[in-house]
């Protein structure tokens, strides 16, 4: 993606997500995404590790042996509100065909577990209860089912057995069991890349969805586009850069997926990204315009790491005091950078400063618009001036939060629609 992205182009025959529903998606700025079943037991990553460094037969065979006695969905919800998260993403069928709902298209599902709960409904269940908005990921692809004619085997020729007609009967039919039984705010594809997959079924695919509900949210990997941007052929509401976090767009919709650990699936000692990373993620996230669904892998039994729990909860009282510069707010009018990133409504400019080694933030100055007040946001004054083609903020002082200070500039007119200033945006003197 790029900051001068072309404007959405649905396929043909697209029925829209009304662009009410997605500007409200995109105020969330937040969301968790969550990555879990059998293969955790094996503490490799989901799906990929099938034939790799798990044996299919054994990978396959898990389900046999998946009991997650301790998981509790009110505890999950919970701590993504306690985050200060808005949505919240389950992986009900990966690349690896498990199912986490109690399917009548497939024995491979949670009911055929020592478990035997509807772990898919339960998270539903209590997202309504606390408020967040359930979201359901889908993989397109299924090495597992039969009738799909990849199995990530190292055979690129596809299974001359399998009926990709069938299979796609199969999928409808699972997506309109998610649609009617759980009622998604949000449906996160994913598994686009496979040949056997076509830019026609994921536009019939995607009609289909939107004749099941018309206000279902549909992120963009239906279709055989670039998952960065929505360029002319893309088949979904927004795009899904990956691992990293997207360029600023103010035309495009998008939302970055990262991990909190390095590996989506549940790792035993798995490397965590430290706050500061976090909340510097989330603010450039924002400042870039897009979201931000940040993934953590629940263990075998249920449990969300003590670790992570914890790590969760430090955004959620940063965002406590900070939240107004994030949640609702459009990126720019400057071009996040290593120092700092900037968000804004109405007559507000929010900068977000990651760390400070002189007395002073320079920024470009916004012809026709002055500071009428400059303040760190639940805090004291802050001195500012105007000189030349620059404007500054005082830095002589120790900054109220060591993980990132926000400041709040309020300019002399509205700056919701000042066009993104794409040059160096700031530095310290």
């Amino acid at each position: 993606m790029n900051g001068q992205a072309q404007l959405q182009s649905a396929p043909s025959g697209n029925i829209h997500t009304d662009p009410k529903i997605i500007a409200g998606f995109m105020d969330k700025r937040l969301g968790l995404f969550i990555h879990w079943g059998p293969v955790t037991l094996r503490g490799t990553e989901i799906g990929w590790s099938r034939n790799h460094q798990v044996s299919q037969s054994d990978y396959d065979s898990l389900y046999k042996e998946f009991n997650p006695v301790l998981f509790d969905a009110d505890q999950w919800v919970k701590t993504a509100k306690d985050a200060g998260m808005k949505y919240l993403t389950i992986t009900a069928k990966h690349h690896d065909g498990f199912c986490l709902w109690p399917t009548a298209f497939s024995t491979y599902n949670i009911m055929h577990t020592p478990y035997k709960k509807d772990i898919v409904g339960a998270l539903a269940k209590s997202c309504k209860k606390y408020g967040i908005q359930f979201c359901i990921y889908y993989s397109v692809l299924d090495w597992h089912h039969p009738d799909y004619p990849l199995h990530n085997d190292g055979k690129k020729v596809p299974d001359p057995l399998a009926d990709m007609e069938k299979y796609r009967v199969y999928m409808k039919n699972q997506l309109k069991e998610l649609i009617t039984q759980y009622h998604p705010y949000m449906l996160w594809f994913d598994g686009n890349w496979e040949s056997p997959w076509t830019q026609d079924m994921a536009t019939d695919l995607y009609q289909y969805l939107k004749k099941l509900d018309k206000n279902v949210i549909i992120n963009n990997r239906l279709g055989k586009t670039s998952d960065e941007g929505m360029g002319p052929g893309t088949v979904g509401d927004y795009a899904t850069p990956e691992q990293h976090i997207g360029q600023l767009n103010m035309k495009d919709p998008w939302e970055s997926c990262i991990t909190l650990c390095e590996q989506w699936a549940w790792k035993p000692n798995d490397a965590m990204k430290s706050l500061p990373q976090c909340i510097q993620t989330l603010c450039s996230t924002a400042g870039g315009n897009g979201n931000l669904l940040l993934n953590v892998g629940p263990m075998p039994d249920g449990r969300m790491e003590a670790r992570q729990i914890k790590r969760l909860k430090e955004i959620g009282d940063w965002l406590k005091q900070y939240g107004s510069s994030i949640y609702g707010t459009k990126g720019g009018p400057f071009v996040p950078d290593s120092i700092c990133a900037f968000t804004r409504k109405d007559n507000k400019i929010y900068v977000h400063l990651f760390h400070a080694t002189g007395s002073q933030l320079v920024m470009p100055d916004l012809p026709g618009f002055r500071i009428t007040k400059a303040y760190f946001l639940k805090g004291e004054a802050v001195p500012f001036y105007h000189y030349g083609d620059h404007m500054s903020l005082e830095l002589h002082r120790n900054l109220p939060d060591p993980v990132c200070s926000v400041f709040v500039l309020e300019m002399n007119a509205p700056v919701e629609n000042i066009p993104v200033i794409i040059k160096i945006t700031s530095k310290i003197d």
